[in-house]
């Protein structure tokens, strides 16, 4: 059923169709609606969900753990330093396999305090060993989060799925968006039934004390977990598109990247003014292209090398940065190239931090600099300021 939303509630609405059991969350801008959407619907018994009120994102992170562990299909949300205050729990979290739904509405992080979009909060907690999807539109934001479920379920898998989205330009943006029936829905996501649960008829537990004979051992599953996914999500994507009709999600997404001799490397809804930039380039006959980081952890390198290793020259654009190093996606990008006989010309630039715009003629500027020095933190927009 198609209908004219705004991000947060597109988000709300596919998490219910999910059915979790337990939801619990704290409002923080500009995640507030999805929560309040989702408390609204079971007050009024349209869904069957057990909301519980706390106190802090800290207490809503470890509610869902509590109910995930005793068996039960759990969702959460959080933005910003709502997201840095649940990160002791996220950790935990992932440790104990737990397979949680988390809608990361992606906002800066203090200091100075600023409510408007980046993507530092998410890539702050990108190595706790939680899958990350991020969005481009309402409707992959939506449909994120109900392959989410999927993928993180698995019963080979055990993972929680962070589904990020652009604060404000998605979240608070109005799109038609393509809900589909609770029925579609059933039959694409079995019911959560873990195989390992709290019950006191069987006592057991979970996260106990591991000494330096077991950590190791652990650690290294958790991350062999999380590459596993790497070739379930194209499984789960075209499954997706048998049952609802439609493609979403997946690895990377490629755009005009067959002839290219400049890309720009980027997640989020971004990605969007950059393929409208590109085809604006390409009628003045530039050839230029984008990838699109859809899954960010696990990192599909092997897929992203694939489709850059015949590109001349390559822009990543990060939403986010490493204080002290360069921006997360452009040190992951460079990574998969060490060691490789052709290596492009690679260049970082940080661009949209704070919310700062980030425009068709940005994107140009983008392009029009990696034709210059390669540099590994170029400032995009500064005021008065001259970098890389």
């Amino acid at each position: 059923m198609k209908d004219f939303l705004v991000g947060s509630e597109a988000v709300a609405r596919a998490a219910a169709l999910c059915k979790p059991g337990v939801i619990s969350a704290y409002p923080i801008t500009p995640q507030t609606i999805i929560v309040e959407s989702l408390a609204q619907m079971a007050a009024d018994g349209r869904l069957k969900s057990q909301f519980i009120n706390v106190e802090s994102e800290h207490s809503a992170a470890s509610a869902v753990l509590g109910a995930v562990a005793a068996g039960e299909r759990v969702f959460t949300a959080s933005s910003s330093q709502g997201l840095i205050l649940m990160s002791e729990v996220l950790f935990n979290i992932a440790g104990m396999r737990m397979p949680v739904v988390l809608a990361c509405v992606n906002r800066s992080i203090s200091a100075p305090i600023n409510i408007w979009n980046d993507q530092q909060d998410s890539m702050a907690v990108r190595d706790s060993g939680w899958l990350q999807f991020y969005a481009e539109s309402n409707q992959e934001a939506a449909d994120l989060i109900i392959q989410a479920y999927r993928v993180g379920e698995d019963p080979k898998i055990c993972l929680p799925v962070m589904v990020c989205l652009d604060g404000y330009i998605l979240s608070h943006g109005y799109e038609t968006v393509d809900l589909p029936e609770e029925k579609a829905v059933a039959s694409f996501l079995p019911p959560f039934r873990p195989a390992e649960k709290l019950d006191p008829a069987n006592p057991k537990s979970f996260g106990l004390l591991a000494g330096p004979d077991y950590y190791l051992e652990i650690r290294h599953d958790l991350h062999q977990a999380n590459k596993k996914t790497l070739s379930l999500i194209p499984e789960v994507v075209s499954e997706f598109k048998k049952v609802f009709g439609r493609t979403s999600g997946g690895l990377i997404e490629t755009y005009q990247l067959e002839d290219a001799e400049c890309v720009i490397v980027a997640a989020g809804s971004v990605c969007g003014t950059i393929k409208e930039t590109i085809d604006a380039l390409r009628k003045e006959g530039t050839k230029t292209g984008l990838l699109r980081l859809i899954t960010y952890r696990p990192f599909p390198g092997e897929q992203v090398y694939d489709a850059l290793k015949n590109v001349p020259a390559i822009a990543v654009l990060d939403k986010a940065i490493s204080l002290g190093a360069t921006g997360p996606i452009y040190a992951d990008i460079k990574t998969i190239f060490q060691g490789k006989k052709a290596i492009p010309k690679i260049s970082g630039f940080i661009a949209g931090l704070g919310g700062r715009d980030i425009t068709p003629d940005t994107i140009r500027d983008v392009f029009k600099r990696l034709a210059g020095p390669e540099v590994d933190d170029g400032f995009v927009g500064l005021k008065g300021v001259t970098n890389g």
